[in-house]
């Protein structure tokens, strides 16, 4: 049904993804960031080879704190992705699992949750906004402001103002985040962070948050001007993943030239929430 993609194979995986773009986005990103990172160990699985009809990254290990790290999926046929979450043994029902892949999985995701008599809802729906040209970003004026990168000193602080943080399991997430991926932040006249963000292990730059007694600064612009510019250096794919609801996030990224494809949106599934948010 899925059988794990040897890593001399993820490279031709990277490219054939590039096809799809922008629905495989997510896949493809964290197959950019895999190809060229060390960080903390996935299996990529596909249905079949080299023609692959459905994708994935997922988490290595059983720990909760392994479970909380969302998995990916690309499919191009809905089908043989209903199939393999149905009969195949690449998810584990009886436990926690969040994936990120498609709105137009919905349907699917509930249906086969059902028949396992177990609870999946979805907890986002995004707009993917993409970045083309790095070149455009506007002028940003940061004179005067301490930018610098995280460290694993602030691995709590981001957990703790992160809207599905604030609990353990999401520690190890954040940590590798950190540790492996850039990020930037604003430091306060102490050396400490009051604004943030950082790059996802599927390459979307994300978690943006600034204390509230700091914010209507321009630390947001100035964050993520910083963090698109570092990233396109390095030869990472630009782009975001901003929940419909989240109106000054999408003005905010809009106005700094993202743009998004209004045919597509991305969401996120859970399946037993309640072992990781009692």
């Amino acid at each position: 049904m899925a059988f794990e993609l040897p890593e001399d194979q993820l490279k031709t995986a990277e490219n054939e993804l590039k096809k799809y773009l922008p629905m495989s986005q997510q896949v493809y990103g964290f197959l950019v960031l895999r190809n060229r990172v060390r960080s903390d160990p996935v299996r990529v699985l596909v249905d079949r080879w080299p023609q692959f009809r459905v994708i994935m990254c997922k988490p290595h290990g059983e720990q909760k704190s392994d479970l909380f790290k969302d998995a990916l999926l690309f499919a191009t046929d809905a089908a043989v992705l209903e199939e393999i979450l149905s009969k195949s043994s690449v998810f584990d029902w009886s436990k926690y699992f969040c994936v990120g892949t498609s709105v137009s999985h919905t349907e699917i995701f509930k249906a086969v949750a059902s028949a396992k008599g177990v609870p999946c809802k979805r907890v986002a729906k995004c707009y993917l906004m993409t970045l083309e040209d790095v070149g455009r970003l506007p002028s940003v004026d940061s004179s005067g402001i301490s930018v610098s990168s995280l460290d694993e000193s602030h691995i709590g602080l981001v957990n703790q103002t992160w809207k599905f943080g604030k609990v353990d399991v999401a520690v190890g997430l954040i940590r590798n985040m950190i540790a492996n991926f850039p990020s930037c932040c604003v430091l306060d006249a102490e050396g400490k962070p009051v604004s943030w963000i950082l790059t996802y292990p599927y390459c979307a730059i994300g978690m943006l948050y600034t204390l509230p007694e700091h914010r209507r600064k321009g630390y947001a612009k100035i964050l993520v001007s910083s963090l698109a510019k570092r990233n396109h250096a390095l030869g990472y794919p630009v782009y975001c993943c901003i929940e419909e609801e989240n109106a000054a996030s999408y003005r905010l990224f809009a106005n700094l030239g993202f743009t998004e494809d209004p045919s597509y949106r991305e969401a996120w599934f859970v399946v037993n929430e309640f072992q990781i948010f009692p």
